[in-house]
């Protein structure tokens, strides 16, 4: 099983600082796990802490944001996502042999929507932060990348991406037509056929320069969407900021 590639690593955009990224949400989470081991501690119960997965395993916050874009993924999976890296696969397992174990008593206290002990993890993690506009950042994610799929620039690199694809025998406007292609979406692995349509993609793209200039498109049109909404992107990144300074807190207290 390959690491992300570095082509996902590196990959970021200006909203990539506000956002919770799988690091981020792995910190937030290790976190909630020892408030909740505390508090069903308090009330009598047991809790077992999940496994923490390691950061090398997590995925890039933005490894298909414009398809595929890792030669090895294309390699080995072609458009399908890779499986879980092992630490990611063991505390997804670990989880479901604990709910499986959890007795209906149990359940409440951990999940009861009013007083269960994740609700108060939670709480204690989020106390004190700003109130942020959620429903306005999520619209300008989807308006700002549908946006940069207008610009003449990315308009430019697709046709080229596109050219290079047909060289190849293979139709498709752009690469996220490519990476939706309905004969993909299918369980188990993948063809061989999707498989040289993947690496065919991933050779296109790195021809044409595809993924940077996308990339150069979007950042400039998120970096205008921050300076038109300066106080929303502000709590934004408080909330952000004070959540993870918190579940550090957590974490090294243990």
């Amino acid at each position: 099983m390959p690491p992300p590639g570095v082509e996902a690593r590196e990959l970021s955009i200006p909203f990539d600082r506000y956002n919770f990224s799988t690091a981020d949400i792995s910190l937030l989470e290790g976190a909630e796990e020892i408030l909740v081991r505390d508090c069903m501690r308090r009330r009598g119960m047991a809790w077992e802490v999940l496994p923490r997965s390691a950061a090398e395993d997590l995925e890039p916050p933005n490894r298909r944001r414009y398809g595929v874009v890792e030669p090895e993924v294309a390699r080995l999976f072609g458009y399908h996502s890779p499986p879980d890296r092992p630490t990611v696969a063991r505390r997804a397992a670990a989880r479901d042999s604990r709910a499986r174990r959890l007795s209906a008593e149990e359940q409440r206290a951990a999940y009861g929507e009013k007083d269960g002990c994740l609700e108060q993890a939670r709480s204690h993690l989020e106390q004190g932060t700003p109130q942020v506009d959620e429903a306005l950042f999520n619209r300008l994610i989807s308006e700002t990348f549908a946006q940069s799929q207008r610009d003449p620039r990315v308009v430019r690199v697709f046709r080229a991406w596109s050219a290079c694809m047909r060289e190849q025998g293979r139709q498709y406007a752009d690469p996220l037509a490519a990476i939706t292609d309905r004969r993909w979406m299918t369980d188990g692995p993948a063809s061989q056929e999707e498989i040289r349509a993947a690496r065919a993609d991933v050779r296109c793209k790195e021809r044409t320069g595809l993924v940077p200039a996308w990339a150069a498109v979007e950042r400039r049109i998120q970096d205008d969407a921050v300076d038109a909404h300066p106080a929303a992107f502000r709590a934004l990144r408080a909330t952000k900021d004070q959540q993870l300074a918190a579940a550090r807190a957590v974490l090294a207290r243990g």
